[in-house]
């Protein structure tokens, strides 16, 4: 059996709707979100969950929120920017992911709603944490995080293969 793998999947922090003209691919963080996003790095390290591989959609808000985050992890994290995530559906992410890299423990992926939400929903199997569960049904809000517990290879990864160990809020860090 393959040793289990470890995926992540981070919401992008609060984005700023200030600039009604910008593209969306053009949305910076606000306030709020510049403020949120170093503790999840924080807890990402406190935990030892540092990734191997983020794939990281292309919108300026994910690049800052990787930013943000990544400087609060003490291991250098190889990046990809994935075109593919941005306005992604479950589909595409889970696509995205039978292609990652083989060697990669620990995976991280930075999108958006509503494909990261729909596809965290859809990869939890039977085994998920209960609490974890719940904390992902009630909602996955800006800057909230998954972790799933994979027993496999990437390429093999379908929906409800995964074991949701961790749902985790900013407000959870305040």
């Amino acid at each position: 059996m393959a040793t289990p793998r470890q995926l992540l999947l981070l919401r992008h922090a609060k984005s700023s709707w200030d600039d009604p003209a910008l593209a969306d691919l053009d949305r910076p963080l606000g306030p709020r979100g510049l403020k949120t996003a170093p503790p999840m790095g924080r807890e990402l390290a406190r935990r030892s969950w540092p990734p191997d591989l983020a794939l990281v959609s292309p919108a300026l808000r994910t690049r800052e929120t990787w930013r943000l985050v990544s400087a609060e992890l003490s291991a250098s994290v190889t990046v990809e920017f994935a075109e593919a995530l941005f306005e992604a559906t479950a589909g595409d992410i889970l696509a995205e992911l039978q292609q990652a890299v083989a060697s990669a423990s620990c995976l991280l992926v930075l999108g958006h709603n509503p494909g990261l939400e729909d596809f965290a929903r859809r990869l939890a199997g039977p085994r998920s944490g209960v609490a974890a569960l719940r904390k992902l049904e009630e909602k996955f809000p800006t800057g909230a995080l998954a972790r799933f517990v994979i027993d496999g290879d990437w390429a093999d990864l379908g929906f409800g293969a995964a074991r949701l160990t961790h749902c985790i809020k900013p407000k959870d860090l305040s």
